[in-house]
């Protein structure tokens, strides 16, 4: 039930999905059970074998505060998804709802990984030579030197196995790419990333190193990555505006975005964010998927086809094997 678009382009968004991935798990619909089955029926799978609508009273809105979803409403859509994971009926979640909301109850309900402190949302984002991920994103404004070294670990395993990276290069953002460059987490991170075995780590990179496609794993604490996202989505929005704007001032602009229409698709293409489905809470002890609170019905297509592919290549599990297989994390050094 969340989302801009929802029940609609979500129900739509799982009718596509079942048609182009025969291989899909069977799905939980959770949310209001009349008006999932009105969508249902609009769309022809009213009885499709693959799908079972599950009812679910209240909705946590957009606005609200994340505690909305642990405390005042337990019957809302995204907790009653997350308590079906945590009693072993479903094996992942994928919302397009309230982001803290649906953080809160994962971690509350779900917990995390064995030996990750933190989850941190891992999102992909396009450069020159393909495609990055970023994290955190977003879920914790405030982080330490040993998460920001999950995080990597986290994305590293995360890059190999659903990007398909053999070594994926990981960066960790900072003011400048000298060591000693950034403040006191990112000069102590910078030690422990440096130190730990078996991960490609290049070492410092800045902001406009990222879209130029010079790592695959850009690590850095939430506040950080969700300005550098909420930055990336509106500067992707205004050239955009800017550029069709600027194709309507003359016959010969006119004609010269006809002829290139495949190339300006192409670029709309890299930066819509329905194209790479939904971004995973990483570190959380269960599959857990958010998708744009805008998402369409091919962001949500996108976004079950992800999930399908990161329970087939078993992220968690070999999550929590690298971290085992490091051992206790070596303490951060003192800046």
């Amino acid at each position: 039930m969340g989302g801009d678009h929802a029940p609609r382009a979500t129900v739509r968004g799982v009718c596509e999905a079942l048609d182009m991935y025969p291989g899909l798990s069977p799905l939980l619909l959770v949310g209001d059970e009349a008006q999932v089955l009105a969508e249902l029926a609009h769309a022809g799978k009213a009885r499709h074998p693959k799908i079972t609508v599950v009812h679910a009273p209240e909705v946590v809105r957009m606005d609200e505060a994340a505690t909305a979803a642990v405390r005042g409403k337990k019957q809302s859509s995204i907790t009653v998804a997350v308590d079906l994971v945590r009693q072993g009926l479903a094996r992942a979640v994928l919302s397009a709802g309230n982001t803290g909301a649906t953080l809160m109850v994962s971690t509350v309900k779900l917990r995390t990984l064995p030996g990750i402190e933190r989850a941190a949302i891992a999102t992909i984002l396009p450069s020159r030579r393909g495609r990055f991920i970023l994290l955190d994103a977003g879920a914790n404004a405030d982080s330490k030197a040993e998460h920001l070294l999950h995080f990597a670990i986290m994305g590293d395993i995360y890059s190999r196995e659903i990007l398909g990276h053999a070594k994926p290069r990981v960066g960790l953002v900072s003011n400048g790419t000298e060591p000693e460059k950034g403040n006191d987490l990112t000069r102590s991170a910078y030690q422990l990333l440096q130190q730990t075995p078996n991960l490609n780590f290049i070492g410092n990179v800045e902001g406009n190193d990222l879209f130029e496609g010079r790592v695959d794993v850009a690590v850095c604490d939430g506040f950080v990555g969700n300005v550098i996202l909420k930055c990336a989505e509106g500067l992707a929005k205004a050239l955009g505006h800017i550029l069709k704007e600027n194709l309507k001032k003359s016959p010969v602009r006119v004609l010269g975005g006809v002829l290139a229409y495949g190339a300006l698709n192409e670029l709309r293409q890299i930066g819509d964010y329905s194209e790479y489905g939904g971004a995973p809470f990483l570190g959380v002890n269960g599959a857990v998927f958010k998708c744009h609170g805008g998402s369409n019905a091919k962001a949500i297509r996108n976004g079950l086809r992800v999930v399908q592919e990161f329970l087939d290549h078993g992220v968690n599990e070999r999550i929590v094997k690298r971290v085992q297989a490091l051992g206790s994390v070596p303490a951060a050094p003192a800046p």
